[in-house]
């Protein structure tokens, strides 16, 4: 998983869950506690991973019955909040503490519940390089965190009581905002109960004519910005800035297709190219190395109410300087201010390797 993005927490908390119009409100809460692994996704954090970490999720949700048109497009999902307290049982890494925005979605009558969760989280023991240097998971207190569950979900079995029990999985990341970055993965088992707030009140759920809504090509500039920094630890902290051009069409209510151009000046690279052109010799980096990418990409988007979930593959034609390879991706969300305006915050990263988060404004015409 890529979508690791602090500032999407932000972004989620302010704009997600807006309402045009008076809804039917309903509300849950949901408490978990999972017991799990810490994945061996790099082999650089192998001494990190010597104990199994322990925590608790909490989720505060709202209940859709279609008062707007995309809770039909989505089966009636729960909007909601959610804290998670995650112990790592590894003095170096630390704890964790996150504040998430969520969406529940629902299979199979309802008894299958697929959580998406992105925020922020504080990680106690970071990395310093006197304190604690065998820490390279965590570069920052502050931690950008995705987590996903896949519950079987029973609500109201006994006056508002439900049950729940399924597989999680939470990452946690800086996203290069500074060095080192290794992040975690924790596969974990949980369960836990659920909890009616209005004692388990059914409430009918709108079914209308579903409209196919298919548009014509659209035309899209984007701009994008933010700070990253390179795996060298201390080498500092740059702006970059990504100038994006693409067509979309949108095939149906849900999705659109994508395909476009990138141009970046990724000013962490200058000074990566000047670093390995005097440290190292041998690689045959020259300090005036051109820092500047390009690169043509194709992509998909998830349109939920004013939100869209973004996703793109890209490969750089203009490369050269050689940093983590050719192919390209990014993952992130946009939300629609109006029919053309939107912002944007995602990541962008090469397999699983982030890059930076992005933070950006950009129209659809």
């Amino acid at each position: 998983m890529n979508l690791r993005l602090f500032l999407i927490g932000c972004f989620l908390t302010a704009l997600c869950f807006s309402q045009d119009r008076k809804e039917t409100k309903r509300y849950t809460l949901d408490v978990s506690q999972y017991n799990g692994s810490v994945l061996l996704h790099n082999p650089d954090i192998s001494h990190l991973i010597t104990h199994h970490p322990a925590g608790v999720i909490i989720g505060f949700n709202k209940k859709t019955y279609g008062d707007e048109e995309w809770h039909q497009w989505y089966n009636y999902p729960d909007t909601g909040f959610s804290f998670i307290y995650q112990n790592m049982n590894n003095s170096t890494l630390g704890e964790n503490y996150g504040v998430y925005a969520h969406y529940n979605f629902y299979l199979f009558k309802r008894n299958l519940q697929f959580r998406l969760g992105q925020g922020i989280a504080y990680n106690t023991n970071p990395f310093d390089k006197e304190k604690n240097f065998r820490n390279n998971a965590y570069g920052s207190h502050l931690l950008s965190s995705t987590y996903l569950m896949l519950n079987y979900h029973k609500e109201n079995i006994f006056h508002g009581l439900g049950l729940k029990a399924g597989v999680s999985l939470i990452h946690y990341s800086n996203a290069n905002v500074t060095a080192p970055n290794t992040s975690t993965n924790t596969m974990a088992l949980n369960l836990g109960l659920t909890y009616d707030l209005d004692g388990g009140r059914e409430v009918d759920y709108i079914s209308s004519e579903k409209i196919q809504r298919i548009e014509p090509f659209r035309y899209n500039l984007a701009f994008r910005t933010g700070v990253n920094e390179s795996d060298v630890v201390d080498s500092g902290q740059y702006t970059f800035y990504i100038l994006s051009a693409y067509v979309d069409k949108r095939l149906s209510r849900r999705s659109a297709l994508q395909l476009g151009a990138d141009l970046y000046f990724s000013n962490f690279l200058k000074e990566l190219i000047r670093y390995q052109s005097v440290a190292f010799p041998e690689y045959g980096v020259q300090a005036d190395d051109d820092y500047k990418r390009a690169g043509i990409f194709v992509g998909h988007e998830l349109f939920i109410n004013k939100m869209s979930v973004l996703t793109q593959l890209g490969y750089y034609v203009y490369y050269p300087f050689d940093f983590e390879g050719r192919v390209y991706n990014r993952i992130g969300l946009k939300r629609y201010f109006s029919d053309k305006i939107y912002g944007a915050v995602t990541l962008k990263s090469h397999g699983a390797k982030a890059e930076a988060v992005e933070v950006g404004v950009g129209v659809r015409l």
